[in-house]
């Protein structure tokens, strides 16, 4: 499940739309029924801000956030799902796990020789994404939301560019989540293709099956919970993980919280500033001028040497 918006570079004080995506990063599967939608945010100049779910529309298997943009910042947006329990058959839970990338519970699985079992899972999801509105940056992005599990960038992803890395902090109950893995993703804009984070490409209009983990970059947080999202294009990039552990809770055996982060990369205002710093301290030279009266003044030496020897 992904908070994104079309345009992630926003003009201050127009209308805009956050939609929400149920299924992959690009196509929903189904909107999601009020009732399950809780902690909707809005953070903008140092403030948070309540949405209310009568806020939302849905249009066809999507759901919908249309807002006024505030003043100038770095905005984040952010949504939570209420827990419900799902039940999954030892195949189809073993399907999941594959599909999903949940790697950890399912080797767990074979280790205690537990794949022939069946699963009632209670699961939330929890969804942040990232926007620039106008040319100012504020610090909002470094707001935590408190969801039960969620992404914090350490830096502001509008303040990079293509050669750098984010580095995100994932936590879990407020506290860091070491050795956690999560795939790392991104849409490349190239005529319909779609640029994976391990370089590979597909096409949208292919439409074939294949895993949700396909062509993501796997990482894993370190023991402080930071992992380090190398970027290597302008684009926008999203991150997901699953946290996935056993319930001793009646009726249930798994219990899991979903996490999403989505932002672009542009330019960013970093690289501006490089730019300007290299052009500013070139160092104590000798400016190009100087050399080209130097050169004038040698010629016409030599050229009144050469005349005073006739």
């Amino acid at each position: 499940m992904y908070l994104k918006l079309d345009r992630y570079f926003l003009t201050p004080n127009t209308s805009a739309t956050i939609q929400l995506f149920n299924g992959t990063f690009h196509e929903s599967d189904h909107v999601i029924t009020r009732d399950r939608m809780v902690n909707l945010s809005l953070v903008g100049n140092g403030q948070r801000t309540q949405v209310d779910t009568n806020q939302w529309t849905e249009k066809d298997n999507i759901t919908l956030l249309n807002f006024e943009t505030g003043a100038a910042g770095t905005w984040v947006a952010g949504a939570s799902t209420n827990p419900r329990n799902i039940e999954m058959s030892a195949e189809d839970f073993n399907n999941y796990l594959e599909y999903d990338g949940v790697i950890d519970m399912l080797e767990q699985r074979r280790q205690n020789n537990t794949l022939d079992q069946d699963a009632v899972e209670k699961h939330s999801k929890h969804m942040k994404t990232i926007f620039q509105d106008g040319e100012q940056m504020t610090n909002d992005w470094q707001r935590t939301l408190g969801y039960p599990i969620e992404f914090v960038p350490l830096e502001n992803p509008y303040d990079l560019h293509p050669g750098h890395a984010l580095r995100v902090e994932l936590l879990l109950q407020g506290d860091p989540l070491a050795n956690q893995l999560v795939y790392i993703d991104k849409v490349v804009s190239n005529a319909g293709t779609h640029t994976h984070a391990d370089g590979t490409t597909h096409s949208h209009e292919a439409g074939e099956d294949h895993s949700h983990t396909e062509g993501a970059l796997p990482l894993r947080t370190d023991a402080s919970g930071i992992l380090s999202v190398p970027i290597d294009a302008k684009g926008i990039w999203y991150l997901r993980t699953i946290h996935l552990v056993t319930s001793d809770e009646s009726g249930l055996t798994y219990e899991s919280n979903w996490a999403t982060l989505s932002f672009e990369v542009g330019d960013g205002h970093s690289h501006l500033h490089a730019t300007e710093h290299s052009y500013e301290h070139e160092g104590p030279g000798i400016p190009g001028y100087f050399f080209l009266l130097g050169s004038i003044a040698i010629v016409a030496g030599l050229f009144f040497w050469f005349n005073r020897k006739k």
